[in-house]
């Protein structure tokens, strides 16, 4: 089955094509999202898509990918369809982002974003958010874009010192910047200082939405974090494998809520400001949220030691959550508990593979 034949997926969509933001500043208008066939920017373009279908929205979308194939698997249904272009590039050299048309708005959403990339590709893993970033910045400053949008994350945060209950978007706490781990991280930070130097540089109007541990059935294939791991275990009906205690403590966020609060941050932000996107709703401890999967396959918990290299890409961190009050302020509001997101990930991807 196709994802855009699933009527459980496309009803999330509708859903985040609902959402109360001013449609309007999207009409007529055109946006380059980078990372386009991963889990935030496949979300999204299907939600502009929607958007443009049902409601003549008229929003042109270049998708920036590596993989033509990858794209058309992914995008098939748009192909022929006026409003969607799939640019084949390395955003990490300008010269491939062949684009002369006018561009409104840039949102750069490509990264590693998974234990083992950051362990078996920490140069990529830093690259693509610091050059890649700086190659996409000079790209909307060459076109006079309206708005860009840096997909940053929670893991700007580092460790939580003790002293907070939630991260705001004011709080920083300790990294270990001489690690393997800390290249994902620090490369986060070192973009968010970035976007600030092209706004004061510049003049540049740049939003920064933080994106906490995102799920969904757009999720990759080859995605290791312990979410994902957990999701695959039970879309195929096997013991839920936790590496740890389980004790850490995070922020989730389900992919159309996700979407729907970087939609947000493009439409009513505040240039120069960064958004935390989470919600209460998807605050759980990795022990319950493997326990909710395992419930909900009908299987158990099992722990397991993780290999070497899966283990250096492991976050350290044992507690962080997201306060989203900012985003929320200005008109964000989130659809989608844990239990509603996990649930509907499941069955989306069993359909698709032909389990159910």
């Amino acid at each position: 089955m196709r994802l855009l034949s699933n009527a459980i997926y496309m009803n999330d969509v509708k859903k985040a094509a609902e959402c109360g933001i001013n449609w309007d500043k999207l009409k007529d208008s055109s946006i380059v999202i980078s990372g386009a066939t991963g889990l935030i920017g496949s979300f999204l373009i299907d939600t502009v898509m929607y958007r443009n279908i049902n409601n003549g929205m008229n929003c042109n979308i270049y998708a920036l990918g590596r993989s033509i194939l990858k794209a058309e698997n992914r995008f098939s249904e748009y192909f022929d369809n006026d409003s969607f272009k799939f640019v084949q590039c390395d955003i990490c050299k300008p010269e491939t982002i062949t684009i002369d048309d006018s561009i409104d708005y840039v949102f750069h959403a490509a990264s590693n974003t998974h234990p083992v990339a950051y362990a078996s590709d920490p140069i990529g893993t830093i690259t693509v958010n610091v050059i890649g970033l700086q190659s996409l910045l000079e790209f909307a400053r060459i076109h006079n874009s309206k708005r860009f949008l840096f997909a940053s994350s929670n893991e700007i945060y580092g460790e939580n010192r003790g002293d907070s209950e939630k991260f705001d978007e004011d709080y920083c706490g300790y990294i270990n910047s001489n690690t393997l781990r800390a290249g994902y991280p620090e490369s986060k930070r070192v973009s968010e200082a970035l976007c600030q130097a092209y706004i004061k540089q510049y003049g540049m109007d740049i939003v920064i939405p933080r994106l906490t541990r995102s799920f969904g059935a757009t999720m990759l294939d080859t995605d290791t974090k312990a979410v994902s791991q957990f999701i695959k275990k039970g879309v195929n009906r096997e013991n839920i494998v936790l590496k740890s205690k389980g004790d850490q403590f995070y922020s989730f966020t389900y992919v159309p809520d996700a979407v729907t609060g970087v939609l947000y941050c493009l439409t009513e932000a505040v240039s120069g400001e960064a958004y935390n996107i989470s919600t209460e709703l998807c605050d759980i401890t990795l022990r319950d949220l493997a326990q909710l999967i395992a419930d909900y396959a009908g299987t158990k918990v099992i722990f397991n030691i993780p290999d070497e290299t899966e283990s250096l890409g492991f976050s350290k961190v044992t507690k962080a959550i997201l306060d989203s009050a900012k985003l929320q302020n200005i008109g964000w509001k989130p659809c989608f508990d844990i239990k509603t997101g996990i649930a509907h990930t499941i069955e989306i991807i069993r359909a698709m593979e032909g389990l159910i």
